[in-house]
């Protein structure tokens, strides 16, 4: 029989031995570099700040069904398919402040086994009371695959990872091959912006154009996230093609005395951009079908063999495991939301 020193002295040793938990427990490289400890199997995920851009990677790797918490107010308005890829996110509680910092207490309660975000004075708060935030990095076009690496890390799903990767780059290079006897001259100027506010609002629009076989008027090697310039400025512009966000920019535009003397207006290639988990415009993991609409919409019938209603339907079927009717990838393309 066990002496009761013994017997501490067993309870003590057994203390520091791993549970059966911590020794199946990851490590995961994030995008700051950072190694974080995260449970066998991720059952609950926090996302947090740009929500729309997040919560696409994790429908493309499947895991819609993980998350827990709600869109913040600034994304409820504009993404009604954020809830139709995750329906369990809908009443669900929003875990951050409207200036986008987290709401600490409440992801506590939440219990996460992740949290996912994409800013990094979100990190600190968090990682001191213990919670495993991994760290996600968007700033060349291209790093949308190391996320999705990162993350395929994350929900044990290296493999999807990988598809999506390859799919990335099959379809950049599909486009660049279909466009490459485009001469120069034959490929349109572009504007992407919000007419309200004459902004070109998105620095990764640079990128997708001319992947597009477009050519954009604010490209002139730019850094900065947004781009405002002047009536006269657009006017010397007179872009072939105006693309826009929302169904009422197109009213705007096509009730403005100015813009009506645009080449754009007056040839009816204003366009509304697609809205899906994101607005396809800005950085989402829809990517590769931003650059294929806009192919067809700069080069009708130039990509062989595409058919852009069922390459979006077989895009959200493949990586966020959901089959779209019909009716909603046109609402999709249309962008009508």
């Amino acid at each position: 029989m066990l002496t009761r020193r013994q017997l501490v002295v067993s309870a003590a040793a057994m203390s520091l031995l791993p549970t059966a938990a911590s020794a199946q427990a990851r490590v995961v490289v994030d995008m700051a570099d950072r190694k974080v400890t995260l449970p066998p199997k991720i059952q609950r995920t926090v996302t947090l700040g740009s929500l729309p851009v997040v919560n696409s990677f994790v429908y493309a790797m499947g895991e819609g069904r993980t998350i827990v918490n709600g869109l913040a107010d600034f994304a409820r308005a504009h993404w009604k398919y954020q809830t139709v890829f995750a329906p369990n996110i809908a009443g669900q509680p929003t875990m951050q402040q409207p200036n986008r910092e987290p709401n600490v207490e409440a992801i506590l309660l939440a219990k996460p086994d992740v949290v996912l975000t994409m800013h990094r004075e979100s990190v600190g708060p968090l990682e001191s009371r213990g919670v495993p935030v991994i760290f996600l990095s968007w700033q060349e076009p291209e790093d949308v695959k190391r996320c999705m690496q990162v993350l395929g890390e994350v929900y044990g799903k290296p493999d999807r990872a990988t598809a999506y990767q390859r799919y990335f780059d099959e379809t950049i290079r599909r486009v660049a091959d279909a466009l490459k006897p485009v001469e120069a001259s034959k490929r349109p100027t572009v504007l992407y912006f919000q007419p309200s506010t004459l902004t070109q609002p998105r620095l990764i629009a640079e990128w997708w154009i001319p992947a597009a076989g477009g050519v954009s008027v604010t490209d002139d090697g730019r850094t900065a996230e947004s781009k405002t310039f002047s009536l006269e400025q657009l006017i010397a512009w007179d872009p072939d093609i105006l693309i826009v966000t929302e169904p009422k920019d197109v009213a705007l535009v096509n009730a403005d005395r100015v813009f009506r003397t645009l080449k754009a207006v007056r040839n009816g290639k204003v366009y509304v951009v697609p809205v899906g988990a994101h607005t396809w415009s800005n950085r989402t993991a829809e990517q590769p079908l931003t650059v294929l609409w806009a192919a067809e919409t700069f080069h009708p019938g130039r990509v062989s063999g595409l058919n852009l209603a069922a390459e979006t339907k077989a895009f959200y079927r493949r990586f966020f495991d959901h089959e779209l009717p019909d009716a909603a990838v046109t609402e999709i393309l249309s962008g009508t939301l």
